[in-house]
């Protein structure tokens, strides 16, 4: 009976650690954030030992953050600048601050892009005084990416004749000449601009110059982004313009080695992520420090200390 409690024993301290059961909240299934938590939940879940996480599709951003805060998820694919307002409370999380929040990293640039048809005029920001022009849905977090760039050029919403539309009813807007512009905040190429660029054309409107360094200056969530020549048709010169970031966001209470060993798998199989996912081949450890506001995860800190890239 000694022999045999000593055997179990032996075969209890061989055994292999329970799972870690974990949600990664992402987007709506017809989106980017669904099919590239897949591939990132993929790349934890065959490099981490004893990682079991689940990509649940969401209504994106806003929600995932209140998943976290709450509890329900452990991960979640959201916009940087969304992921400040909820953190400060701000914006559209007036008064509801969340707590438990902190950041992996940033993944890819999701990109301002400023679309004016051609008899419209515009040729800055500032020329869109008196101009119709659609700033996304209404709360959405396209709408305060387009007030705060308008502010950056000495505007408001009261200076132009606002719209609140979807990518494609804008696109449609400036088509059949009952917009001037529009604001997309979306990867590039867009599909809604595509479709536009190639039946009426367009103009894509820079941020840049001193507006552009005032607009990340106030708001540490952007970063420069530049829209190469050819990305549309006919569009023939780079542009200009400021980005925010798809960011990975983790909750607080996760203990720092699940946090580092989950950071470490992430960027050190890039090659393999890539491979899985377009948006894959944007991620960097050097590029996912930047456009961060909302501190890191100690997890997370530890691994971009290692590499060099953070300080403190």
């Amino acid at each position: 009976m000694v022999a045999a409690a000593a055997l179990v024993g032996v075969f209890a301290g061989c055994a292999k650690p329970a799972n870690k059961n974990f949600i990664l909240a992402t987007g709506g299934t017809g989106g980017t954030y669904y099919p590239f938590g897949g591939a990132i939940a993929n790349i934890w879940n065959t490099k981490v030992e004893g990682m079991n996480v689940t990509a649940q599709s969401t209504g994106a951003s806003a929600e995932n953050l209140r998943l976290i805060s709450k509890g329900e998820a452990e991960f979640g694919i959201v916009q940087n600048d969304v992921m400040d307002y909820a953190f400060n409370g701000t914006d559209m999380f007036d008064g509801q601050k969340l707590e438990n929040l902190s950041t992996l990293g940033t993944l890819y640039p999701e990109v301002i892009q400023i679309a004016a048809s051609k008899s419209s005029g515009i040729a800055s920001v500032a020329d869109m005084k008196g101009k119709r022009v659609s700033v996304g849905d209404a709360g959405s977090g396209v709408e305060f990416n387009a007030k705060q760039i308008l502010a950056g050029y000495g505007l408001s919403f009261d200076d132009i004749k606002k719209s609140n539309l979807s990518f494609k009813e804008s696109s449609d807007g400036l088509q059949n000449g009952t917009l001037d512009a529009c604001f997309v905040t979306a990867g590039v190429p867009n599909a809604a601009l595509q479709e536009l660029a190639l039946s009426a054309g367009l103009v894509l409107i820079p941020v840049d110059g001193s507006a552009a360094e005032a607009i990340k200056a106030a708001h540490g969530y952007y970063t420069e982004k530049v829209i190469p020549s050819g990305t549309y048709k006919g569009m023939d010169v780079d542009v200009t313009t400021v980005a925010v970031k798809a960011t990975l966001a983790v909750s607080a209470k996760l203990d720092e080695k699940t946090v580092y060993d989950l950071t470490k798998a992430l960027f050190e199989n890039q090659a393999e992520l890539a491979n899985s996912h377009a948006k894959g081949k944007d991620l960097s450890a050097e590029y996912a420090v930047t456009g961060v506001s909302v501190p890191f995860h100690p997890g997370a800190a530890k691994y971009f200390k290692e590499k060099g890239l953070i300080v403190k």
